[in-house]
């Protein structure tokens, strides 16, 4: 019997948006924040990322970000997963 193993979910966040200045990331307007998706691992997130981030080349200020909302959820098992 073959079974089925559900890959771990680590969950990541991509968003972006204008921010004030080159050298901050505090972004221009928090009403227009580009929340692109929630994400199953990092490799689909960064995917996302990047497709947004090449819509967005010609804006030096337009930033997208991609922040790994499993390191939040559960920091000691990240701790733990990163010693391994």
């Amino acid at each position: 019997m073959t079974e089925t193993t559900i890959p771990e979910q680590l969950l990541h966040l991509v968003f972006g948006g204008e921010l004030r200045s080159l050298d901050s990331v505090e972004f221009k307007n928090l009403d227009k924040i580009d929340i692109v998706g929630v994400f199953p691992n990092y490799a689909t997130a960064y995917a996302a990322w990047k497709a947004q981030a090449q819509k967005t080349v010609d804006n030096a200020l337009m930033r997208y970000f991609i922040v790994h909302m499993h390191r939040l959820l559960d920091p000691a098992t990240d701790a733990t997963r990163q010693q391994t």
